[in-house]
């Protein structure tokens, strides 16, 4: 097989687990959608030499739709497909010309030296590709961590003792993350990255999408959970949480079966990564990087020709008959589940006692049928759980039964499709009584089933004199239970309460029984395991279409990769490009935002720090500037903190004070005079505050913030939404508005906000008649973005003759009106010592030497024409006796640009300062 897979650059720099040889490709990539391929991006291409592009699709699960044997002649391999299996009747939601694709391990060891005959052989016959685990690491890798760690947890089985669960073991872990490589490895073998869809199924490959998002940046990726996922305090628990998390975060769609586990994922996102989620247009996404990581929630359907078919069969005829003839006279109630520690059978099988022995007149009339299917996993849970059924069986049997009737049957052994299938055409009434279960489709076979077909029906005279009718109890607590809402759904642990949904539904009049079954069928037939693939299919290719109109990149180490997706404007401020426009101007107007853009947000000191204040004094000494400072803050607070900056703007509370410099006046904003709904805003606040442990209110003169960031994360938000409705309600004829941001919900005056603050200073700049020729603004939150949106409006009108040059800038790479980003705080103030350094006054005794000119010629420096090297002494002071400071910088003009290409700032001794020689260093080079 040839790998279809291409160079990453990052990988050299990110330790990549990704062994597999780059393949240098000659030809250049051709542009299928518009927008922008990156050049650190994977690629590929079909190798054959067909110009049609088939669609295609890659499933990748742990385990292939195939059954594997010997030829007892020939001693080789044979495979036939697995009709039963759910990867091959997911097929059916897909148009005919697509090409599907499996990744995953066989049920039998291969041994190495038949390996690739095997993988060569399902390729070409099944369209399949074998991950062939070393048994070792087989093991390790699902049961042991999968089977003892993933899933008791995600069933929510703690390991409190080391006699219940198993604890985390890291090696497990180790395996665990080595085999999903393998199978990501797998992937690229095959994989188109920019045409071909892969979606992975299932616990036992969370990680997947990291290695394989690492290597391809636009890769078309959906995941989807078969198995419950956790609440938060669960799941907090796993100390690998983190990378699992992040792992499904670099998928493009999740899906999930109930609207619960995607809450519960949601939750633990929020909690654990600190990301936000919200409903657009009735999908949720989640905000990952600049991508949008949507949810989908949506339970898989079953295989209704395949059952059908089933049914059709002559041995299922002959099989309902059998039980009829059995179970004459008897009402059936029919039990199909797993053995292992949470389907709930021994709990079932209580219910079906307190039931006989509440309701004698159905001894001798009422039988439970229980086919158990072998254990998934082994260990002395299922061992002990095995145990327990069997006691339980025994001992209502020994109470109740009788020498030609038993109530409880327990049929454990292999039982063939067509046999359950009879079980559940004739079965009065189904039960699932597990204690935690992912979807469990037991139900919606038996309904389709119930149903029947007029084959089936000829053949056993079902459903002839009346219509079907099926009855079903489920527990609330599998993943089927939501879709369901004709079953009587129990709570597994009341058995009295079961036992009551049995008796219910055994003797529930025909006529509701029809209208139940009814229902169902229409719901089970529609929603299909073919609707189920189409519906996440059409999702997964609604949440990539965006992927080449953005910028891709990126960061992170091992599992903790992923993937920035942001808007090919957006980009990184570079320092040496605005201190290089900033050189050149000489009216500037700068705009800053306090908290989370000169200040870390989570600093316990809000203070600014004496760097912060060092370099905000130097920016406001050049008369060339004009600095503000703009913050929702007080202006009592800010005056304090930035007192030693005399020459520095503050706009506080966003606007609704301002003053120019410390020698001037605060001005107050015009817009709202009237702030009597304060009375009415912070008994209100105070009510929320009182139920929301760790919020508090914050009361500036003219608005009030409620601010949650120490409160539960869930409770907070949902505290703030509900805030936030009572508010506007109240304030709906008041001069004040709403507005919630991070963490936060504030009531302020109406009109006030920081992008009028930028409006009124470049607007008085203008008036003036000192329109600037420099803007910057930086910010990190919501209301800076009213501040970028007050510049480019006020930058846009006609009085200004001549457009400035704007660094409109935001703090982290997230979606932002703002042309630029800075990483964090750090940035924010390393930039600005970049602009102090270039702004700082010269002394009175600096040297200059600028005026010397040094004729140099062209041919010993290989110089283009017209082309300037201007070396200066920018100043020269004394340190301490005996020592001086001094820089030195090289610029180069180039038709008339010029760049900043060396700086050096050194400290000379005495013994230095003699030797050290400042040439007349400035060059001007002529063509001849």
């Amino acid at each position: 097989m040839a790998s279809r897979s291409c160079a990453n650059f990052l990988d050299l720099a990110s330790g990549s687990l990704l062994d597999i040889p780059h393949t240098p490709r000659p030809l250049p990539r051709v542009m299928t959608v518009p927008g922008i391929i990156s050049d650190l991006d994977g690629y590929g291409s079909n190798d054959g030499d067909s110009d049609v592009c088939h669609e295609r699709k890659i499933i990748v699960a742990n385990m292939l739709p195939l059954h594997a044997q010997r030829d007892k002649v020939t001693a080789k391999w044979c495979f036939s497909l697995d009709e039963d299996a759910l990867l091959l009747h997911l097929k059916d939601g897909f148009s005919p010309e697509t090409e599907v694709i499996y990744v995953g391990s066989l049920k039998v060891e291969i041994d190495a030296s038949e390996q690739e005959e095997v993988a060569q052989k399902l390729l070409e016959d099944f369209n399949c590709v074998p991950t062939f685990l070393p048994h070792d690491l087989h093991k390790k890798f699902y049961h042991g961590f999968c089977k003892q760690q993933l899933w008791p947890l995600f069933h929510y089985m703690l390991p409190m003792c080391p006699d219940h669960g198993d604890r985390f073991d890291r090696v497990l872990w180790q395996a665990y993350v080595s085999a999903n490589k393998i199978f990501a490895d797998k992937v690229r073998e095959v994989i188109n990255p920019d045409d071909d869809y892969v979606w992975v199924q299932d616990y036992h490959l969370m990680v997947l999408p990291t290695f394989l998002r690492k290597r391809f940046h636009r890769v078309k990726l959906g995941f989807f959970l078969h198995s419950p996922f956790p609440s938060s305090e669960i799941y907090r628990t796993l100390p690998v949480r983190d990378e699992i998390l992040r792992g499904l975060l670099n998928c493009d769609l999740i899906g999930f079966q109930t609207f619960d586990y995607a809450r519960h994922f949601l939750s633990c996102c929020s909690r654990m990564l600190g990301l936000d989620y919200e409903s657009k247009r009735g999908h949720i996404g989640l905000d990952y990087s600049g991508r949008t990581v949507y949810i989908k929630i949506l339970p898989v359907g079953v295989h209704m020709g395949r059952l059908e078919s089933v049914l059709n069969l002559h041995s299922t005829s002959a099989k309902i008959k059998e039980i009829q003839k059995q179970f004459e006279g008897k009402k059936l109630i029919l039990g199909v589940d797993d053995m292992d520690i949470f389907k709930g059978i021994s709990l079932k099988f209580l219910a079906v006692e307190q039931l006989l022995q509440q309701h004698p007149e159905l001894q001798g009339k009422l039988v439970l049928v229980q086919i158990v299917n072998p254990a998934r996993s082994t260990g002395k849970d299922v061992q002990e759980a095995k145990r327990e059924t069997y006691l339980t069986a025994e001992r209502i049997n020994e109470t109740y039964g009788s020498p030609n009737y038993e109530p409880v049957i327990l049929i454990d052994r292999p039982v063939a499709r067509y046999e359950k299938s009879a079980y559940y055409a004739v079965a009065e009434c189904c039960i699932v009584n597990a204690v935690r279960d992912g979807m469990n489709l037991v139900p919606y076979k038996y309904i389709v089933c119930r149903q029947g077909t007029p084959h089936m029906d000829k053949e056993t005279g079902m459903n002839l004199v009346s219509p079907p009718t099926s009855m079903l109890v489920v527990s609330e607590f599998i993943g089927c239970s939501p879709s369901l809402s004709g079953a009587i759904r129990v709570n597994p642990w009341d058995t009295d309460a079961v036992a009551e949904a049995l008796n219910l539904a055994i003797t529930m009049p025909n006529s509701e029984k029809q209208l139940r079954h009814e229902k169902h069928y229409r719901y089970v037939s529609s929603h299909d395991v073919a609707y189920w693939a189409r519906s996440f299919m059409h999702d997964l290719d609604r949440a990539c279409k965006d992927h080449y109109s953005k910028r891709c990149w990126g960061i992170g180490l091992g599992l903790g990769f992923r993937v920035v997706s942001l808007s090919p404007s957006f980009r990184k401020l570079s320092i040496d490009h605005i201190v290089s426009t900033y050189k050149r101007t000489t009216r500037r107007a700068i705009f800053l935002d306090y908290d989370g853009t000169v200040v870390p947000q989570s600093s316990i000191i809000k203070s600014p720090s004496p760097e912060v204040i060092s370099v905000l004094s130097t920016l406001c000494s050049d008369p060339k500037n004009t600095v503000f400072i703009v913050s929702g803050r007080g202006r009592s607070s800010l005056s304090e903190w930035l007192a030693p900056c005399e020459r520095l703007g503050i706009a506080a509370e966003h606007g609704y004070f301002m003053r120019w410099n410390e020698s001037t006046k605060w001005e107050s904003c015009n817009l709202a005079a009237d702030l009597d709904w304060k009375k009415v805003v912070e008994p209100v606040m105070r009510l929320y505050t009182e139920t929301t442990d760790g919020s508090n209110i914050e009361i500036k003169e003219s608005a009030l913030v409620w601010h949650h960031q120490d409160a539960d994360p869930d409770f907070g938000s949902c505290q703030a939404k509900e805030l936030m409705d009572h508010l506007e309600n109240v304030l709906a004829n008041e001069p004040a508005v709403v507005k919630r941001g991070q963490h936060i919900v504030e009531v302020k005056p109406q009109g006030v906000s920081k992008g009028l603050v930028a409006e009124k200073v470049l607007s008085t700049m203008v008036n003036d008649g000192k329109p600037p020729d420099f803007v910057m603004c930086i910010g990190d939150d919501r209301s800076d973005e009213d501040m970028f949106e007050g510049i480019f409006r006020t930058i846009s009108s006609p009085s200004l003759s001549m457009s400035p040059e704007i660094f409109a800038c935001t703090v982290g790479q997230k979606p932002s009106k703002a042309k630029y980003y800075l990483d964090d705080t750090t940035d924010v103030v390393r930039l600005l010592q970049g602009l102090a350094t270039a702004s700082n006054p010269k002394p009175r005794y600096i040297a200059q030497i600028q005026e010397n000119i040094w004729v140099i010629d062209l041919n010993q420096w290989k110089l283009v024409a017209d082309m300037i090297f201007c070396w200066s002494l920018n100043w020269f002071k004394p340190l301490e006796e005996g020592e001086w400071e001094i820089e030195v910088s090289a610029r180069m003009v180039i038709n008339g640009d010029e760049d900043l290409v060396f700086q050096e700032r050194s400290i000379f001794g005495a013994n230095y300062l003699t030797n050290f020689r400042f040439a007349d260093v400035v060059a001007v080079v002529h063509t001849e």
